[in-house]
């Protein structure tokens, strides 16, 4: 699934953020029913950015780590 840009531009932490935004907002009594596939479709973009940049960090980390490990 293609994420809109403007999730795409978003960092780690704003991403992370908006997730936390949209949890508050689901678990108040007064929650908007309407707003809820909304929310939900939202959550899950953002879930997927989140967990991409973390991926991305990971792979980054792994080749530093072995480009030290072969230079020693």
């Amino acid at each position: 699934m293609e994420l809109p840009e403007e999730i795409q531009k978003l960092t780690y932490s704003q991403g992370i953020a908006q997730l936390e935004q949209i949890v508050s907002a689901m678990q108040q009594p007064d929650c908007d029913i309407d707003r809820l596939a909304e929310y939900t479709t939202r959550a899950l973009q953002l879930m997927q950015h989140c967990r991409a940049k973390l991926t991305a960090t990971e792979e980054q980390i792994t080749q530093a780590l072995s480009q030290i490990s072969t230079t020693l």
